[in-house]
C-alpha cells in the first residue's frame, strides 16, 4: 500500500511539472508583441485660395414674337413691341418696352378700333442665382406704361328694352377720337434664358392697373394699346414671348473666396 501510494505521488509531481513545462512554452509561443500604436496623421490643412469670376455688363435689345405673328392669325390686330434691359448691377437690371398696336374690337353693342404707341419703363429683379459662366433670369419687377392713342367707333346698336319687332341693325358710324392717354402700372414677372451665344429666349406675364383713362364721347375704351382689353374694370393682365440679343458693354470682376483642402508634406 506504501508503495502504491508512493508511486501515485510521484506521477502526480511529474505530471504536474509537464503541465507547468506546457503552459510556459504556449505562453512563449502565442504571446505575440503588441502593435505599437498608430502615430496620429496630421489634420489636413486648409488654405484659402481667391477664384476670379467675370459678369458682363450691357444693353439687352429684341422684339415680342407673340405681337409680331398675332397679325397673320388674327385680321383684327397688327402690333409689334421692342423690349430692352440694360444691367445696372449684379441683380438689378434697367427694363423698358415700346410699341405700337391696332385693334379692332367687336362687342355686342359697338365696333370699334384702337390705334396709338406706348411706352413701359421701370426695373427687374433677378432672382436666380447663375454658376459658372451662366447669364440666365428669373426676374421679377415693376414697371409704369403710358399710351397715346385714338378710337374709331365703326358701329353701333342702339339699346332697344322691348326687342318685340327684333334687333335694331347697327348704324356705321366712322368717328374717330384723337388724343386720348392712359397710364397704368404693372407688375412683371418672367424668365431669360440663354440660347446661343449673346442670344436669349423668354417669357413674361405682366399683372396691371390702370391709373388714369381718359374716355371719348359716348362709349368706353374697350382696348387700350399697351395695357390690353378693359372688360375687367382697371385690372388688365398681358404676357410676351421675346427673343432678344445681348450687346456686352463692359465687364466686372468678382472674387470669390475658396477654401481648398491641402494634403500635407511628408
Amino acid at each position: 500500500m506504501k508503495h502504491i501510494l508512493k508511486y501515485i505521488f510521484s506521477y502526480c509531481l511529474l505530471f504536474s511539472m509537464f503541465l507547468g513545462h506546457a503552459q510556459e512554452t504556449s505562453n512563449k509561443t502565442v504571446t505575440k508583441e503588441k502593435p505599437k500604436a498608430e502615430t496620429a496623421k496630421p489634420a489636413i490643412e486648409e488654405t484659402k485660395k481667391d477664384s476670379i469670376k467675370t459678369d458682363r455688363y450691357g444693353l439687352r435689345v429684341g422684339v415680342d414674337l407673340y405681337k409680331l405673328t398675332r397679325g397673320l392669325y388674327d385680321k383684327d390686330y397688327k402690333g409689334i413691341e421692342v423690349v430692352s434691359d440694360f444691367r445696372l448691377t449684379k441683380k438689378y437690371y434697367l427694363a423698358a418696352e415700346l410699341g405700337f398696336e391696332d385693334k379692332t374690337t367687336d362687342d355686342d353693342r359697338l365696333n370699334s378700333t384702337a390705334t396709338g404707341t406706348y411706352i413701359k419703363g421701370g426695373f427687374d429683379y433677378n432672382t436666380y442665382e447663375n454658376w459658372l459662366d451662366m447669364e440666365n433670369l428669373i426676374t421679377i419687377g415693376l414697371r409704369g406704361g403710358f399710351s397715346t392713342f385714338s378710337q374709331q367707333l365703326n358701329s353701333y346698336k342702339i339699346y332697344n328694352a322691348n326687342p318685340y319687332w327684333g334687333e335694331q341693325p347697327a348704324i356705321a358710324s366712322g368717328q374717330k377720337y384723337t388724343g386720348l392717354t392712359a397710364g397704368w402700372l404693372e407688375v412683371a414677372m418672367g424668365l431669360k434664358a440663354k440660347v446661343f451665344n449673346n442670344v436669349f429666349v423668354g417669357f413674361g406675364v405682366q399683372l396691371k392697373l390702370l391709373v388714369a383713362n381718359s374716355k371719348p364721347e359716348g362709349f368706353d375704351n374697350l382696348y387700350i394699346p399697351g395695357f390690353n382689353k378693359t372688360y375687367d374694370g382697371s385690372f388688365g393682365v398681358g404676357f410676351n414671348y421675346t427673343v432678344s440679343y445681348f450687346i456686352p458693354l463692359y465687364k466686372k470682376k468678382i472674387i470669390i473666396p475658396e477654401i481648398i483642402k491641402e494634403k500635407p508634406k511628408k
